[in-house]
């Protein structure tokens, strides 16, 4: 097996709570990611979110039946990708991880939501890069509960540094 072939194959970077908050600066109620797996550096990453009742959008939407709204799983999907960017360049240049970063939305395309998602469901949301332009990307989502996807989408975001 070639050398890029086993660098693809391995199991990528792991990110917790902790490493999160240092490289995006959303927090409770709005971090929509509790860990990171499986991170290929410029590539793909896979977020974690699990989905408790506690969850403050819960209280309207909807009494009797909560269901996450899928702009959030969007989100998700978003700040999955942006730490994945970060992370990358933290690693690529450590000097980088002292700065702030923010990512915004640029552009949300093909969103599309197929099984509405619940209290107690663990949200795997996988992004794949499909391009970028200097601080401009392009990503792929899918959010998986379980193997079933239940909401997809391609998006565009900017990663600013904070000055």
């Amino acid at each position: 097996m070639s050398e890029d072939v086993l660098s693809q194959a391995r199991v990528g970077d792991v990110a917790g709570y902790e490493e999160i908050s240092k490289m995006i600066p959303h927090r409770y109620p709005f971090l929509m990611v509790d860990r990171m797996e499986d991170m290929i550096d410029f590539k793909t990453a896979t977020g974690i979110k699990n989905v408790t009742i506690n969850e403050p959008f819960f209280q309207g939407h909807f009494p009797g039946h909560p269901v996450m709204p899928g702009v959030l799983i969007v989100e998700a999907m978003a700040q999955t990708a942006g730490i994945l960017v970060i992370h990358s360049l933290n690693k690529e240049d450590p000097s980088e991880e002292t700065k702030e970063r923010l990512v915004y939305f640029m552009s949300v395309e093909t969103a599309k939501f197929r099984k509405p998602v619940g209290p107690g469901d663990r949200l795997y949301l996988k992004v794949k890069a499909l391009q970028n332009r200097r601080n401009v990307w392009k990503f792929e989502g899918k959010a998986y509960v379980d193997d079933a996807i239940v909401a997809e989408a391609q998006y565009t975001a900017m990663i600013m540094t904070q000055d």
